[in-house]
């Protein structure tokens, strides 16, 4: 077992868990029980729909818009299953919970462990995926319990964790200035959208110019 992916694997889900405080204090402001706020991260577990869901019902959405917002966004981890699916080689209850486990942290961790060969690959996915889920629901649990003496989630500033503890685990494979080029246009790129997209379609949509800098380069 590599330290280098445990703890790779660890720093991402912990970081990325305990923003699932914010997540259950703005469940319970929008109306929804505790009880129903920890099945939505039990069940449901990917955060930006989660978040798009809440935000919707928030604003005096109807069920209907609340769960077509999140599925649209929760759409991205069946594309990040199809990249998935041929490295983990799983079958019946453990294909269930690769699937389950699919999302945005645990794809980024086995997919930066690459070099590390696939082994390391796999106990990153595996690591980071349920990591994430137990951080995530312990948190949410937390924030609904505690959202009025939470206040605002936002004044926490755990939205700025997650992506800084992807900042460090992207920044040493950065090793040309292709690779830099490509990260700081897709930076840009999703700051400029970021006003015009709802919740989590900027980071997705950077795939495009990651498809037009590679098509350039050939």
């Amino acid at each position: 077992m590599s330290k280098d992916t445990v703890r790779d694997s660890l720093s991402v889900a912990l970081t990325v868990g305990a923003y699932g405080v914010a997540f259950g204090a703005a469940s319970v402001a929008a109306g929804f029980s505790v009880v129903q706020t920890c099945l939505f991260s039990l069940l449901t577990f990917t955060g930006a729909s989660q978040f798009a869901a809440v935000g919707v019902v928030a604003s005096g959405g109807v069920a209907v818009s609340a769960i077509a917002a999140a599925t649209m966004l929760g759409t991205r981890n069946a594309l990040y299953a199809i990249q998935m699916a041929p490295l983990l080689r799983v079958k019946g209850l453990r294909r269930v919970a690769a699937a389950h486990l699919t999302i945005d942290e645990s794809t980024g961790v086995a997919l930066s462990q690459a070099s590390r060969g696939t082994a390391a690959m796999r106990l990153g996915f595996w690591l980071t995926g349920s990591g994430v889920f137990l951080f995530w629901n312990i948190f949410t649990l937390l924030g609904a319990l505690g959202a009025k003496a939470l206040g605002d989630p936002a004044s926490w500033g755990l939205d700025a964790a997650v992506p800084a503890a992807f900042l460090g685990l992207v920044w040493p494979r950065l090793e040309n200035s292709f690779l830099r080029l490509a990260a700081a246009s897709s930076m840009a790129f999703a700051l400029v959208i970021t006003p015009w997209l709802p919740a989590g379609l900027p980071i997705i949509t950077t795939a495009l110019v990651a498809v037009a800098l590679g098509w350039r380069a050939r």
